[in-house]
């Protein structure tokens, strides 16, 4: 990409070597807005101060699959003859939590995901083929068809490996950023997700005392990420849809509310080679994360809890219920709705005061 006053040069087609040029305005006045079917929230109507979401469109993304499926992400975790904790079906539980309390401030919701199945058509087996080429051309000449074990050191070099990978992590988010664009057409998407610290072995997981919070916007890209071309493009837009501008003020208001309502601590990431702190919450950073580069909208993107803590799964195995109960030694809301409150209360703080 080559910047000068005028004009950048962007590389659209590495193996043609076709370049795209985009010119900059002269002024704002002469400045051509990109196309696109959300709003900010300076173009909505002044809200009614008892409805400060009034016409807002958003669409709530339970991270990840549940049932049958969280065993096969990885996002499943059993400590002895507990019930097994399900990422895709904790966050299912708090979006179905969220949804009215979003309707009645005037919000107009939708789901991305409501249910635990998946929402792509595609299965595993469909990329068999696939997966097998990729693992040859990756330098596994005779890759394994199967996993041996979960604590299989080799499993990333087996079919069976790489085909859930390409059906849970691409095929699945592909498939909701086309029911994102193409249907739903929010001004907003709320990725909802459960975090966790690595666990050893999945037979025996080890609890930890470690809890935070943390959330992400799309950016800090990588130099090996802006090689490919659909990379690059996808980035290219999303700055010039501006929707960062939306984004930014909205994870902070959203972030300082569930830090009050959790008590948790900010996530440290351990490495600031992918990621890039932002803000001015202390809890938010930009991260190129396949969902939050294909929703072409505002996307703010939630990961509060360590789920293997000991704290949170004591609060999840305590479940759901109203008002509050005494859980590991604190009296407190179910888990689940103190991560919708914490998330509505930032909501409702940004879009009173952007919408007056």
């Amino acid at each position: 990409m080559e910047i000068n006053e005028k004009t950048a040069r962007i590389l659209a087609n590495r193996e043609s070597q076709k370049f795209f040029t985009l010119r900059f305005a002269e002024n704002d006045t002469l400045c051509k807005p990109v196309p696109r079917l959300w709003r900010g929230a300076n173009s909505l109507p002044r809200a009614n101060p008892k409805k400060p979401l009034s016409d807002l469109r958003i669409a709530l993304d339970p991270g990840h699959l549940g049932g049958k499926w969280a065993k096969m992400e990885e996002r499943w975790v059993q400590v002895g003859n507990s019930p097994p904790v399900k990422e895709g079906d904790l966050t299912l539980k708090v979006a179905r939590i969220l949804a009215p309390q979003l309707r009645r401030l005037g919000a107009k919701v939708s789901f991305v995901r409501n249910s635990s199945e998946p929402i792509t058509p595609k299965r595993p087996d469909d990329f068999k083929d696939l997966a097998r080429r990729i693992l040859i051309k990756n330098g596994v000449p005779q890759p394994r068809p199967d996993v041996l074990d979960p604590n299989d050191s080799d499993k990333e070099k087996t079919i069976r490996w790489q085909s859930e990978i390409l059906f849970y992590r691409y095929s699945e988010i592909r498939r909701r950023a086309v029911l994102v664009n193409t249907k739903l057409h929010p001004d907003l998407v709320l990725c909802l997700h459960f975090n966790a610290e690595p666990w050893g072995d999945p037979n025996s997981p080890t609890l930890t005392d470690a809890n935070h919070l943390h959330l992400l916007l799309n950016g800090s890209y990588l130099q090996d990420e802006l090689e490919l071309d659909d990379e690059r493009f996808e980035m290219v837009r999303r700055l010039l849809s501006r929707a960062y501008d939306q984004e930014l003020p909205l994870a902070d208001a959203i972030a300082t509310a569930m830090a009050k309502e959790t008590q948790l601590p900010p996530y440290q990431y351990p490495t600031t080679n992918s990621t890039t702190k932002v803000g001015s919450s202390g809890y938010v950073y930009a991260r190129n994360l396949l969902a939050t580069r294909l929703y072409r909208c505002p996307v703010v993107y939630c990961e509060p809890y360590v789920m293997n803590s000991n704290d949170v799964f004591a609060q999840i195995q305590a479940g759901d219920y109203e008002g509050t109960r005494s859980v590991n030694g604190r009296e407190r809301k179910s888990i689940f709705r103190e991560y919708a409150d914490g998330v509505l209360d930032g909501l409702i703080e940004h879009y009173s005061k952007a919408r007056k």
